[in-house]
């Protein structure tokens, strides 16, 4: 994105590299020639413009009064009280570049046109900023309460998507052509590892609370092996057959969790020391796992609105698909934790930048005793 100009910087010798750029030129410049055009323009504010100098131009443009048509193609008073009043805001605005701005519209009669690209380009702007500040989020060890602030987020996030939505209705299987990043990493494997290994050793030795857990998926573990460990363990509650190491290292023989190397007596050592609860070690998997998903979903939001080429259409959709991983797993922790669902507003569209702040109501729940 073309940076903020200076005031000493000389704007007609920028170069943007973004076609965006060209186009917000090519709307001032309709605007500048034919004021009145500004009834055909709808969707957008000054901030919808991507440098200070842009959106000062385009705020005085839009609150000065219009000049007399006739005067206007005369003289250039109504030009130079333009200049005047973005200066006050962008004070490396210059005459010559309003001229340039007049020279490079190809057609004033499109600046309906031109203003829906900038409206485009605004909300892809906003949906990547958005999932940044979630992706943060996530990575902000002095929150807290984690879970509800990065939820709180997530919402506000969705809140961007919705908005676009109503700007841009999504066609239907119309998705983005980026490729999504892989899952992020544990960000402390080695406290994730241990933390699973109570967990399945607890498990093991008291089964019986395996059922009270049942939110908690395979998926959710870091590892393979634990994935497929705590598969064995449900099962075998499932079944109400004996759950002891012996019967779960059976078990994990007969789905070939054994063939990547992991030795028998590795694993009966890790299933022969549990501690604590078996609700707390899954409340502290899921919490990690949710995280883990939040942060997912917000590169691959990302990495789609980072994508020029793609539309606000597929924007949505990959937006909405992304976004409907963090709700599967946030129902999973109101199951856990007794938290009320919240109740996120959708606001009518606006043609504001600044997405709406949602906040997440949230019931904390104390995790049993340690045995």
């Amino acid at each position: 994105m073309p940076h903020a100009p200076e005031p000493d910087d000389d704007l007609d010798a920028i170069a943007p590299p973004q076609p965006a750029f060209h186009v917000e030129q090519a709307l001032l410049g309709a605007l500048l020639l034919d004021p009145y055009r500004l009834d055909d323009v709808s969707g957008i504010a000054a901030d919808s413009f991507s440098t200070a100098a842009h959106a000062a131009l385009y705020a005085a443009i839009t609150t000065l009064p219009r000049p007399d048509p006739a005067e206007h193609a005369k003289n250039t008073k109504w030009l130079d009280r333009v200049l005047a009043t973005s200066r006050e805001q962008a004070r490396g605005l210059t005459a010559s570049y309003l001229h340039t701005l007049v020279q490079v519209c190809p057609w004033p009669s499109h600046a309906p046109a031109y203003a829906r690209m900038v409206e485009a380009e605004h909300a892809r702007r906003r949906l990547q900023s958005a999932a940044e500040h979630l992706v943060h989020t996530v990575h902000d060890v002095f929150l807290p309460h984690p879970v509800q602030t990065v939820l709180a987020e997530a919402d506000a996030l969705a809140t961007v998507v919705d908005d676009i939505a109503n700007r841009f209705p999504p066609r239907a299987g119309v998705l983005p052509r980026t490729t999504a990043p892989p899952p992020p990493a544990a960000p402390d494997p080695a406290e994730a590892v241990e933390e699973e290994q109570i967990l399945l050793a607890t498990a093991t030795a008291y089964p019986s609370d395996i059922e009270a857990v049942r939110w908690l998926l395979p998926d959710d573990l870091t590892l393979p092996l634990h994935a497929g460990l705590w598969q064995c363990l449900t099962t075998l509650a499932r079944r109400h057959e004996p759950v002891d190491p012996v019967t779960v290292l059976w078990e994990a023989q007969q789905r070939g969790l054994l063939d990547d190397g992991s030795e028998p007596g590795e694993v009966l050592r890790l299933l022969a020391e549990p501690a604590g609860s078996v609700e707390h070690w899954g409340e502290q998997a899921l919490q990690r796992s949710l995280l883990a998903t939040a942060e997912h979903t917000g590169r691959r939001i990302e990495a789609y609105a980072g994508d020029p080429a793609n539309t606000p259409f597929q924007l949505v959709v990959g937006a909405r698909r992304a976004l409907a991983d963090i709700s599967a797993v946030r129902t999973r922790w109101q199951h856990a934790t007794g938290a009320a669902p919240p109740q996120r507003r959708r606001p009518a569209p606006t043609t504001r930048a600044g997405p709406p702040t949602t906040t997440v109501a949230h019931t904390a729940r104390s995790t049993r005793a340690t045995r």
